[in-house]
């Protein structure tokens, strides 16, 4: 121990001769010393480091890092500092200096926050005197340590544990990494070796029998990242909800119903709703399913929903997101919780605090309490709806629901569906053609079935296309008129139609009909790109025999029928709208 109050205490003389040197040794640093990509271990780390070297903080590096470092320091005493530690083999040789910017927040101590602090007191460096003899040396007076209990103790101090404090003890064993059996109160073999694993990982005698001390230090451990979260029970009586929260992260940002919002405070993206509302069952099952369509509740993840209650996990590349709720004597009430990937530690400690506590209370949100929102048919209760990467236009072809569409539709999804709510699967592309075939997950009954015309349609004779113009912001299709301009392509591609018709994006996959309600084709998407740039009213359509030729390619055969006596518009208007579907893709 002197050895290293000499390392630290050591002075030296040191003249500054410019600006620019005093504001380099202005400038706060700290010694890094290790980083791990476990926060127990690192926080393990930094109690072993304090008990010989003193300044020794723990902090988070981003990306589930974190860093033991010392600290803190102005630059020329850092650098003093670390060829002393160097020298005397108190840190490691790749120890290095960083400064304060290259850390965010502070983990060990638990509840310090050292980022901004100014420097030590920067001392005076001078050249140090020739020793000169000691007669007799001075002896620093040792602090008093309290000698740790006996293997004897130990089991006495363990005998009037309760078995929920046992049970509590191999808790925090599992969750340091030492224990993998079950959680029963039972002190045998395997509890015990556990026990000798964390001893000689804290550098205690092994002995399978942990003091008063030791499970003490075990408790710090575990519960030192939900110090750092800042869990805080909140009582909010319009919600009705009482639960702890990590407010260190978090800050409230009012009720928007059938929510309590909880926004990101600081740089863990992390975020929190409380759930209430008055309601039945058919209240319940609707809420679960609008939740799914939130971007906060990502599209992967565990869904269950049971006759008073549903849970539901998302989980994306960014975020993990859980929410539960449930329905009790008319109310619904539960929370979410989303939180940074990455972080898995933390969010599940701060996810279990969360659950265990949360507690119903008189009150629920009133439905007036988001009436201030902006309103906005992408947002739902100030949260935003999730929206498809693109959706175009497609139409039943056969019973069993299969839908063909164009291939534009179904380019780099991870998922897709039709008319928003059917997941469906990719039966083939035709990228020739630019047509995809689509086939629902579950069972779906048309309507109606696209009957395809048998030949060409007459020239310069009227068409209509079905289509999602607006990408499904109206909740059906629109019919757009037109007529036929060519039966060939500008390049007398016979697969191809021109027609005279201006349409837009959403309505490309939809069906052209002929005036006697066959479909003569399907719209493609306009080019793109080229020098080029074609009149608006020019678009093409794959022809029916070329959506028939794709669809036997992938085993499906389709409805046929030769033209016949003309359709009222309104009788083509309500066909349109039992087979025409919205075919979206997700990411």
């Amino acid at each position: 121990m002197i050895r290293v109050l000499l390392s630290f205490c050591m002075l030296f003389l040191v003249t500054v001769h410019s600006a620019v040197a005093q504001s380099r040794n202005d400038e706060t640093v700290w010694l890094q010393i290790e980083a791990h990509p476990s926060l127990a271990i690192a926080t393990q780390r930094a109690q072993l480091y304090g008990q010989s070297i003193q300044d020794v903080n723990g902090f988070s590096l981003g990306n589930g890092w974190y860093a033991v470092a010392l600290g803190p320091f102005e630059r020329d005493n850092a650098e003093i500092a670390l060829r002393g530690l160097r020298r005397d083999r108190l840190i490691p040789r790749d120890s290095y200096i960083v400064p304060s910017d290259g850390f965010r927040s502070q983990f060990w101590p638990v509840g310090a926050n050292l980022l901004n602090a100014a420097p030590a007191v920067q001392v005076q460096l001078q050249v140090a005197p020739e020793p000169t003899p000691v007669v007799e040396p001075v002896v620093e007076p040792q602090p008093v340590v309290e000698p740790d209990e006996t293997p004897r103790e130990a089991r006495a101090s363990e005998a009037k544990l309760t078995r929920d404090e046992r049970k509590e003890l191999q808790s925090w064993l599992k969750w340091a990494g030492f224990y993998n059996s079950a959680i029963d109160g039972a002190f045998g073999r395997g509890t015990r070796a556990s026990m000798a694993a964390w001893q000689g990982a804290n550098n205690f005698d092994q002995t399978g029998v942990m003091t008063t001390r030791q499970r003490a230090l075990l408790r710090e451990q575990y519960f030192a990242p939900i110090k750092e979260v800042g869990l805080k029970t909140i009582s909010n009586n319009r919600a009705g909800i009482e639960m702890l929260l990590p407010m260190a992260f978090l800050k409230r940002s009012g009720p928007d119903y059938p929510f309590v919002h909880f926004d990101a405070k600081g740089d863990v993206p992390a975020k929190a709703l409380l759930i209430s509302q008055e309601g039945d069952q058919n209240t319940l099952f609707g809420l679960y399913d609008i939740m799914q369509t939130l971007e906060i509740v990502p599209l992967t993840g565990a869904r269950e929903r049971k006759k008073d209650s549903f849970t539901l996990i998302g989980q994306n590349d960014k975020i993990i997101s859980y929410t539960e709720a449930s329905l009790k004597n008319g109310r619904i009430k539960g929370f979410t919780l989303v939180w940074p990937q990455g972080d898995e530690e933390r969010r599940t400690r701060v996810l279990d605090e969360m659950k265990a506590s949360f507690k119903r209370i008189p009150g629920v949100l009133d439905p007036s309490a988001g009436s201030n929102a902006a309103q906005d048919i992408d947002l739902l209760s100030g949260l935003d709806i999730r929206k498809p990467k693109v959706s175009r236009s497609g139409f039943f072809v056969n019973k069993a629901g299969v839908v063909i569409t164009t291939a534009e539709a179904v380019q780099g999804c991870s998922r897709l569906t039709i008319e928003r709510d059917y997941a469906a699967e990719l039966l083939g592309v035709n990228d020739t053609l630019g047509l995809a075939v689509l086939r629902p997950k579950e069972a779906l009954v048309p309507q109606t079935v696209a009957a395809l015309l048998q030949g060409d349609a007459r020239l310069q004779s009227e068409v209509a296309v079905a289509g999602y113009s607006y990408e499904g912001v109206l909740g059906a299709p629109s019919l757009t008129f037109g007529r036929l301009a060519d039966i060939k392509g500008l390049y007398g591609e016979p697969e191809i139609k021109r027609l005279a018709l201006t349409a837009l994006p959403g309505d490309a996959g939809g069906p052209i009909f002929d005036t006697d309600g066959s479909v003569m084709g399907m719209l493609l998407p306009k080019p793109q790109g080229g020098a080029r740039q074609l009149p608006g009213d020019v678009s093409f359509a794959a022809g029916s025999d070329a959506i028939r030729q794709v669809l036997s390619e992938a085993g499906i055969n389709a409805q046929s029928r030769t033209s016949g006596v003309a359709m009222a518009p309104e009788d083509i208007t309500r066909m349109a709208a039992g087979l025409t579907v919205l075919v979206s893709c997700w990411n």
